[in-house]
Formats: structure tokens, sequence, C-alpha cells
């Protein structure tokens, strides 16, 4: 047996290193209901929330109850200035969060003026407090394009309240990530100077994305429960919700009139308001008679063959866009719209039928989430 020493002796296999086990600690940032920490969970145990923060009192419940169901005090249900004046900011790893995005909106008019669009230097004043190595800020895609977006970059410059920070930002499509959803949001990954940039996800489903009809599977089409169950509450923040739910239990649908009913049973697969123009003429409002051009997803069927189109707070409106379901004559129900935004049957939601639309158009879809997420870890 040759000695250790001599030179025909084979290399050592050395163990390779394991995979780190540390929690990252993290602030999550206009929180909502939880969907952005849903698709970070999902990619790893290792993310811990220490301190989430949102103002409205039914989302931050619903966070809550999925994620802290012991109470122990992670959420903080209030405006993140009132957060800042009120709380000593812990140290973490990592910030993430999306400040409303109204203002931003290409829907409706723009407003730059928009308070909201100032929201994003409170989220810059938890960076220079809590220090972390990384963050992770997503919006609308027309914030990427923004003059708060050109500030916040500014401020990165020397001399800049981010000066010992970097950051870049790219717009990102969820269904490249494999959600059933085509929704493109501007996300922003920073970085402390000394260490890497990560980069962004690389997509793992153009060319193969999910379909409705896929994310529909094993999801009853027949739905006539109206209301969530009964005498389920929660008490938060002083005031009692209804709740929580599992997003099973939010397969509803709604009261719809007889004239209603018959619009959107006039509507084939695919189709949208235009077709009551062709096949039923008599049922169009009044408003709709010469307003012949505008959106074709108004009153639109969701494509079953293609991901859906984004899903936004009031879903459950058919005149809204295009939210009809493919082959039943009613919106889609609270339920699918959180399958289509990637919700595990795990998440709880707290409030009323609107506040938890809400919830969950305001989200991320969890597997862009998770992308972002995965992409983070390895340099955590």
């Amino acid at each position: 047996m040759p000695h250790p020493t001599d030179a025909t002796t084979a290399v050592v296999d050395h163990p390779r290193p394991k995979k780190s086990t540390a929690a990252i600690r993290v602030i999550d940032l206009f929180a909502g209901a939880g969907g952005l920490t849903a698709g970070f969970h999902k990619a790893s145990a290792r993310f811990q929330t220490v301190r989430a923060v949102e103002m409205d009192l039914a989302a931050a419940a619903s966070y809550e109850a999925t994620f802290d169901p012991e109470h122990t005090g992670v959420v903080y249900a209030g405006s993140i200035q009132d957060w800042l004046a009120e709380e000593d900011v812990p140290p973490v790893d990592l910030i993430v969060g999306g400040p409303p995005c109204q203002g931003f909106s290409t829907l409706g008019k723009q407003n730059e003026e928009d308070e909201r669009n100032t929201l994003w230097r409170h989220y810059m004043a938890t960076i220079v407090k809590a220090q972390p190595k990384y963050f992770v800020v997503e919006n609308v895609a027309a914030f990427a394009k923004s003059p708060q977006y050109r500030l916040f970059k500014a401020e990165t410059q020397p001399g800049g309240l981010l000066e010992d920070y970097d950051f870049q930002v790219e717009v990102l499509n969820a269904a490249d990530y494999g959600a059933p959803q085509a929704r493109k949001r501007a996300v922003i990954i920073g970085h402390r100077r000394s260490l890497p940039f990560p980069g962004f996800p690389d997509p793992t489903h153009v060319g193969k994305h999910r379909d409705v009809q896929s994310a529909f599977a094993g999801v009853p089409s027949r739905v006539t429960q109206i209301d969530p169950p009964s005498g389920i509450s929660t008490e938060f923040a002083g005031k009692t919700f209804p709740g929580p739910y599992s997003p099973r239990e939010l397969h509803l649908t709604r009261t719809y009139t007889d004239v209603s009913l018959e619009r959107i049973a006039a509507i084939p697969k695919d189709g949208n308001r235009f077709s009551l123009a062709q096949n039923r003429p008599d049922l169009l409002p009044a408003c709709w008679v010469k307003h012949t051009t505008g959106s074709g997803d108004v009153m639109g069927r969701l494509h079953e063959d293609k991901p859906s189109v984004t899903i936004r707070t009031e879903f459950f409106k058919p005149e809204k866009g295009r939210y009809l379901h493919p082959t039943e004559n009613r919106a889609i129900t609270h339920y699918e719209a959180a399958v289509l935004q990637g919700f595990p049957e795990t998440h709880r939601f707290v409030g009323s039928k609107v506040a938890i639309a809400r919830q969950i158009g305001n989200a991320v879809p969890i597997p862009l989430g998770e992308a972002i997420a995965r992409k983070l870890e390895a340099l955590l």
C-alpha cells in the first residue's frame, strides 16, 4: 500500500461543505396577506420573518393567521411611518416588500403626486436602519421608468443614503416562472457593495407556460355557495374579522341578475363583450352600444390554453376584465383566483369577501417569489 506521501497517492476526496441551515432573518414591508413571504417559505425554511409591517388590518390578520398562528408578535399592524417612529428596526439579512403601486399603475389616471409614490422612501429608511445584506422591491412594471425609481437609484451614489448599496431592476413575468398567470412586475434586487449581485432568476417556463386548464384541474367547476362558512371569526388589533378561511373555503360565487346571466351565457369560449354585439345586441348596456373600441378583456372568458390575465383586486367583477370562467356562466371565484396566484391550501385569509379579494389581487404570485428566493438563498 503506498505511503500517504507517495506521489502516486490518489487525491483525497474531501467531503463537500454542507448547505447552510442557518436562519435568514427577513423584514417584510407592505406585507399584505403574505404572498411574497409564501414564495420565500416555499423556497426554503431558512427564511425567517422577524417583522412584517402591514397597515390593512384584515391583510395583517391574514398574515398572522398563516405565518404566526401562535401570535408571537411578528406582525406590526399599522403604517410603515408609525412603525419606524415607534420601534427600533432589528438588524436582518434581507428586506422584501412591495410599496403600494396605484400611483404608477397604467390602469386609469396616473398621478405622480400620489402620496403612495413616496412610500419607497420609508422602505429606504428601513434599509438604512436594518443594514441588510440584500433587499428586494417589487412593483408594477411602470415603476422601472418612473421619476421615483430614478430618485431611488440616485441614493446609491456617493453621498446618498444608500451609498453602501447598489441595485438593478428587471421586469419579470410571473408566467415565465411557473405561475398560471401573465403578470409583469418590476423587481429590484439590491445588495451591499461589498457583496456580489446575485442576478435575477432564470426563467423556467418560457415556451411552456402553465395554462388555466391545468391550474383548475381538480377545482369543481360548479359553484353554488355564495358566503364563506359562518361562525368563524378572528380577533385582531382590537377588532373582529370573519375567518380565517382556507382557499378552498372561498370557492364562492355571486348573486347575478337575470340580465347579467343572459349576457354571460351569450359570451362563447374565448369571447368578450364584443361577442354580445354579434350574438345578442339586445343585451348590450346603453353605454356599450356606441362603444365599439377599447379593451377586449372586459366581460371576457379566460383562455383555457393560456395563462390567465393579471389577477387584480376586483376579479369577481366580469366588467373589470377577462375574469369569466372559461366554461361556466360566472366570474372566477376567490379560490380560483388564489390558485392562479399560486397560494397553497395552507394559506389562511381573514376578512370580508371584498377584503380578501383585495389581498389576493395585490399579492406577488408565489412562483415568482419562490424563484427570487432561491436565487438569493445561495448567497445568504
